[in-house]
């Protein structure tokens, strides 16, 4: 049985929040490390275990992994990274047009290494001026850059391709190693490497770069290409589920799933994705679209991740504290809402900081449903989930909210 009618759907992803076991910690994961009552009390009464948010044919991106958590099965439906995140930036796709994600990243000399996949965190503002350079150097009626949020961009060629046969390699996977073994292989390969490599001779002249250089920051020494897709076509949420929805989330790519979705995905101002986010006005978002009337809402808080890609775990920990502050307000507006209602808390994946990269593992899980408080007795963690009830795929998160 289905019950939608008069109730409210949350799900609050800390994304890349769940991790490994870690020697400093005295091997415990940044979760069991954290302080989180409230999300320890919500998991106490609802139903936790571990999710495979991630299926085996996929690499553990969150792209996929969202995907699947948001309801959809990504053998169905995924496209690749990049389209998704050119829907969120307003671009327009023909069917046959190329999206590749096009980040701006610092590499090192002696041998060229990758060591900062966002060019330490680069500002919107000061990114948008460097893109425009790249497209002036190097777009043309077939390739064109646009320019998104802080280091992530987007490149859209429209030259027949098959984006299936390029293999490209996210820089987040590939910190403080050398990128010659990694540069694109597969089809347009020698073109999408001289665009990496000759952008270096761009952007080293740009008045960007000399002024953070001069201010101590890491410099956008080149662009990275990776996430090939093309146009995906989503059913809407509201179709397969009955609901009207909402993300609330910095990235790109969330809001462009929201997008294809024909899901509500507000901008908030100060949303960074990284632990100097705006929290407090995407909680008011989230809480905004319930009362305009959404029935279900997503808030996806991006710092967990970003903080075990750089190998901060005393950042990492604060994060998912802060992930613990957003489920403390959600949670409380939604008992003062009145109505019934159901409450889910995890991640996408597992980021974990030994790796500063994704990985496939299942993660924990909490689903609270106020109707029917489930009375676990089990606190959130890795460990513990284990001893939970197991899903078997992503999206069974929102059938076990509906159900």
């Amino acid at each position: 049985m289905l019950y939608t009618y008069d109730m409210k759907y949350a799900v609050i992803l800390g994304d890349g929040m769940a991790d490994r076991p870690i020697a400093s910690l005295q091997n415990k994961t940044p979760i069991e490390v954290a302080s989180i009552p409230n999300i320890d009390a919500l998991a106490k009464l609802g139903q936790t275990g571990l999710v495979k948010t991630v299926p085996d044919c996929f690499s553990p991106g969150s792209d996929v992994a969202n995907l699947s958590v948001i309801g959809y099965a990504p053998e169905i439906y995924y496209s690749g990274r990049s389209p998704l995140e050119a829907l969120s930036m307003g671009i327009s796709m023909s069917d046959t047009d190329v999206a590749i994600r096009c980040n701006l990243v610092t590499l090192g000399d002696s041998p060229l290494s990758m060591i900062d996949y966002s060019a330490g965190e680069i500002t919107t503002s000061e990114a948008n001026e460097l893109v425009a350079e790249v497209n002036s150097a190097f777009g043309s009626s077939s390739l064109c850059f646009y320019p998104g949020t802080s280091y992530r961009h987007c490149l859209i060629i429209k030259s027949p391709t098959n984006p299936e046969k390029m293999k490209l390699v996210p820089p987040h996977d590939i910190i403080g190693k050398p990128i010659a073994e990694f540069l694109p292989r597969g089809e347009m390969s020698d073109q999408l490497t001289r665009l990496m490599l000759d952008s270096a001779d761009v952007l080293k002249k740009s008045p960007v770069n000399l002024k953070r250089i001069s201010e101590g920051k890491n410099p956008a020494t080149n662009i990275w290409l990776w996430g090939a897709g093309m146009r995906p076509q989503l059913k809407s949420f509201k179709h397969l589920y009955k609901l009207d929805g909402a993300v609330i989330s910095a990235v790109n790519l969330l809001r462009g799933i929201a997008f294809g979705a024909g899901m509500q995905s507000p901008i908030v101002d100060g949303a960074t994705g990284t632990l100097s986010t705006n929290l407090d006005g995407k909680i008011k978002a989230a809480i905004d679209a319930f009362k305009t009337g959404c029935d279900y809402v997503y808030l996806h808080i991006e710092a967990p991740d970003e903080c075990s890609h750089q190998g901060d775990l005393t950042g990492k920990i604060k994060a998912i504290e802060r992930v613990d502050y957003a489920v403390d307000k959600i949670w409380k507006y939604l008992i003062q809402s009145g109505e019934d209602y159901v409450l889910a808390v995890l991640p996408d994946h597992a980021t974990p900081i030994s790796i500063r990269t994704h990985s496939r593992e299942p993660v924990p899980y909490v689903v609270y449903k106020s109707l029917k408080p489930f009375n676990s007795q089990i606190e959130y963690s890795e460990k513990a989930a284990s001893m939970g009830i197991y899903l078997a795929k992503g999206q069974d998160i929102i059938k076990t909210m509906l159900s």
